[in-house]
C-alpha cells in the first residue's frame, strides 16, 4: 500500500523544513561512519542534493575512495523522516562551488569561494525508505 501520493511533493516538503541532515558514508573497514551536516544548499527535486564541506575532511577522503552515501531527513516533531540511498561526488570546479555558495561563508573557508579547502557534496539519490504514522514505505528514485 502506497503511503504517499506525490513523493516528490511529500519528501520535498520534509527536506525543505530540516536545518540539518545526517550523512553517511563507508570507512576503509566498511563500517558506516555518520554525522550532522547543514541542510542541502540546493536540491533538484529528491534526486539530488548539493552540500558544502572542507575538501580537507574526513568525509571527502572517504566518498573518494567509495561513493556509496546516506542521507537522512528527520522531522522530530511528527515522528517521520525519509532515508535516501545512492552515491556521493566531491565537486571542486568553480561552477558547482559558485553554485552554492552564501554570503558569509568566509566564516568556514576564508579564502572566499576559491578556498581550495571549499568543496560540494553531489548526492544522487537510487531509492528510499519513508517512515510516518508508524510504517515505512520503500521507494525508487525515477530519473
Amino acid at each position: 500500500m502506497m503511503m504517499m501520493r506525490d513523493a516528490a511533493q511529500t519528501l520535498g516538503n520534509l527536506i525543505d523544513k530540516q536545518t540539518i541532515c545526517i550523512i553517511s558514508s563507508i570507512d576503509e573497514e566498511g563500517f558506516p561512519n555518520t554525522k550532522a551536516m547543514l541542510a542541502p544548499r540546493k536540491r533538484d527535486g529528491i534526486k539530488t542534493f548539493y552540500l558544502t564541506t572542507n575538501t580537507s575532511s574526513v568525509r571527502v577522503s572517504q566518498y573518494r575512495k567509495n561513493p556509496k552515501a546516506g542521507l537522512y531527513f528527520f522531522d522530530k516533531r511528527f515522528f517521520r523522516g525519509v532515508l535516501f540511498k545512492g552515491t556521493m561526488e566531491v565537486l571542486e570546479d568553480a561552477k558547482s562551488k559558485e553554485m552554492i555558495w552564501r554570503e558569509g561563508d568566509t566564516m568556514y573557508y576564508p579564502l572566499g569561494v576559491t578556498d581550495p579547502d571549499y568543496c560540494v557534496l553531489r548526492f544522487t539519490a537510487s531509492s528510499g525508505r519513508y517512515y510516518s504514522n508508524f510504517k515505512s514505505e520503500n521507494f525508487s528514485i525515477d530519473e
